[in-house]
């Protein structure tokens, strides 16, 4: 799995002006918890891009005043004006200890729906999971080859080792909807348009007969 590695030093002093003078220099403030202690720290704004800027899961490796702490990110807060990263929350991954993450969905293969002229709509890009830290990885694979034509993958269709799935198990991920020029082609093909036309015609004869009759008397 992929990690950043985050050289991060110890906070002694927490409240508003020191927060304040950690920006002044570039700096983020941050917490870890989760394990024996819960570890204030700070460190330089542009080493915590590869953990924010992306839709990938990766693992934080802190390093802080000598010690070294195995993190998932866990929660972020940006300035409502600059929209500046301001602080950031990273949990400590503790071997026999469950942690509840966010993992990205890879969707494989093409479905028979697609090929059969559908269009694939993905409804969810992550599952909520709950497991033990060394069951993580960087994504979870979704082949969709037998997703057929109005179709739809659900959460209860994924099925995960070692890992508890945290949504509801309904919520579609993905389906196969029908394209436009498929309703077209499906509207075009049905013959009811036709019928109802016919009818107006033959109720029309009869007035057009009374008409003559009326002229010969």
């Amino acid at each position: 799995m992929k990690s950043i590695t985050i050289e991060g030093q110890l906070r002694t002093e927490i409240g508003k002006k020191a927060t304040r003078q950690l920006r002044s220099q570039e700096k983020v403030p941050g917490v870890i918890y989760g394990g024996a202690a819960e570890v204030n720290f700070s460190a330089a704004a542009k080493s915590f891009r590869p953990l924010v800027y992306t839709s990938e899961f990766q693992l934080a490796e802190v390093k802080v005043n000598g010690k070294d702490y195995k993190c998932i990110l866990k929660d972020l807060q940006f300035d409502k004006v600059s929209d500046e990263l301001i602080h950031v929350d990273l949990l400590e991954l503790v071997e026999n200890k469950k942690v509840i993450a966010n993992l990205p969905l890879h969707f494989t293969g093409v479905s028979v729906g697609v090929k059969d002229g559908g269009k694939l709509i993905i409804k969810m890009k992550s599952l909520k999971v709950k497991t033990l830290p060394k069951y993580l990885k960087e994504f979870i694979e979704v082949d969709v080859t037998n997703l057929a034509l109005n179709g739809n993958l659900r959460v209860e269709d994924v099925k995960l080792e070692n890992m508890e799935v945290m949504n509801s198990p309904r919520i579609p991920i993905a389906s196969v909807v029908l394209t436009r020029v498929l309703k077209q082609e499906e509207a075009a093909a049905t013959p009811a348009a036709a019928a109802p036309a016919a009818a107006p015609a033959a109720a029309a004869a009869p007035a057009k007969d009374a008409k003559k009759d009326t002229k010969k008397k």
